[in-house]
């Protein structure tokens, strides 16, 4: 069994990516399971959504060019907000270790994460020493996916795409995931591409990385 994880700014065109090549695996036979990590791993994930609410008077839910909307959650930043991160994310960070103990001994043969630890740590001031030091701690804490992707998207078109945070926001985002990817080593990451281009170049590391046997992806074709 293997596991694959997607991250990047809103609107950079994860679920698309996600559901192509959830699709693609199905098709070839394999059992796929698909994981939200905000629904499916954070901790005390209805507490910080209403904390975060009230605190911040965000809006909620999902923005689209019909509905735009102005979130205010990971884009506020303070020393005591972040101090608070840290202590939530290391607790995710448990967490991920925990469930992935037991998502391997699933039947799943592939197991796709909808954003992962690295999200939440692309929160955090990476120019801050501290937080560096921590991140390279939660990196070695949470377990590596066989393969990670970061989903790159010009910061004009992705807030195009899904209006939900400010512009700036979204490039020092960009610049943070960028820069994560290069702490950790072990990411991934996709050049803002067409659709169509973006799924080949997925394909094309995931094949590799997780050897999926050929014969059993014969059915849906060359890439």
């Amino acid at each position: 069994m293997k596991i694959v994880s997607f991250s990047g700014i809103d609107g950079a065109g994860k679920s698309t990516q996600i559901h192509a090549l959830e699709t693609w695996l199905l098709e070839a036979g394999l059992r796929v399971k698909v994981l939200t990590f905000w629904d499916h791993v954070v901790v005390l994930q209805k507490f910080r959504e209403f904390m975060s609410h009230a605190a911040f008077k965000g809006d909620r839910g999902i923005g689209s060019p019909e509905k735009p909307l102005n979130r205010r959650d990971k884009n506020v930043s303070s020393w005591p907000l972040n101090a608070v991160r840290t202590c939530l994310y290391f607790l995710d960070a448990l967490n991920v270790r925990l469930m992935i103990r037991g998502i391997r001994s699933s039947d799943a043969d592939v197991v796709i994460f909808d954003r992962y630890i690295y999200d939440e740590l692309a929160n955090l001031p990476l120019k801050s020493l501290l937080s560096r030091m921590f991140i390279r701690f939660l990196l070695k804490l949470t377990p590596t996916p066989d393969v990670s992707f970061v989903i790159d998207a010009d910061p004009v078109a992705a807030l195009a795409r899904k209006p939900e945070y400010p512009l700036e926001f979204l490039r020092r985002n960009r610049e943070a995931y960028l820069t994560l990817s290069s702490l950790s080593g072990a990411i991934t990451v996709v050049d803002p591409l067409p659709v169509e281009e973006a799924e080949k170049r997925i394909r094309e590391s995931f094949l590799p990385t997780v050897f999926v046997p050929e014969q059993r992806l014969a059915p849906t074709g060359s890439l």
